[in-house]
């Protein structure tokens, strides 16, 4: 493992890389998020990952969701996910569950460190964001559109009561864009699991502006 993992080790040491070996994180989503995200915190060395989705790849999928080639168009997205992560590191194992959010729930599975976001749905996000205070974990929500996107860390502050839930008609996306939110989720889910600091329940709001000006701004949430 320290010859595999000796830039990180670099980085953060033996003990932490150690701490990541013994960490369980569940994704919800094999989409564009879902797939940066895995590949990232696959690679990265997180021992256990749990993953759930119910979709197959379609050939309107390959473009942005960077696990995908045209010869997985009608296989089971969770599955495709599962063997890059497992091809490309052996010491990260991965559980794929094929169904939906609610499918997972019934399986009752509770050793989770941390919880990450790679839907596209805001009832599902309520749904996660509930079950994470059920069993005490934080969350990590990601969502992106266009030229734009958001990141949050939930631990104590509500989904819902911030965002609401209503539907609405998503305008495009392109591959670097959901890159950039996964890559974000993916940075906080690291520095909370190595016990490195994180701002929780701090929504950060990431675009171009009109003269073409990469923009964070940041806003504090309500907590509970």
């Amino acid at each position: 493992m320290e010859n595999f993992f000796n830039r990180q080790i670099q980085l953060w040491g033996k003990d932490k890389q150690q701490i990541l070996q013994n960490k369980h994180i569940l994704i919800i989503g094999c989409g564009g998020l879902g797939c940066s995200l895995g590949i990232a915190l696959g690679a990265v060395g997180i021992g256990n990952i749990t993953l759930v989705d119910f979709d197959r790849v379609g050939i309107h999928n390959i473009h942005r969701q960077i696990a995908f080639k045209l010869s997985d168009e009608g296989r089971l997205k969770c599955e495709v996910l599962k063997e890059l992560i497992e091809e490309k590191s052996t010491f990260t194992k991965v559980n794929a569950i094929n169904g939906s959010f609610e499918d997972f729930l019934d399986l009752d599975i509770k050793d989770i460190d941390l919880i990450i976001d790679g839907t596209d749905n805001l009832n599902v996000r309520v749904e996660i964001d509930n079950y994470a205070k059920t069993i005490s974990k934080p969350w990590i929500y990601g969502s992106v559109e266009a030229f734009h996107g958001q990141v949050c860390f939930f631990d104590k502050s509500q989904f819902e009561s911030i965002f609401g839930v209503k539907d609405r008609i998503p305008e495009g996306i392109a591959t670097p864009n959901v890159m950039l939110i996964a890559s974000f989720q993916a940075n906080l889910a690291i520095r909370y699991l190595i016990d490195y600091k994180v701002k929780k329940d701090f929504l950060y709001y990431i675009f171009f502006d009109d003269v073409g000006e990469f923009v964070v701004q940041k806003f504090g949430l309500p907590k509970g």
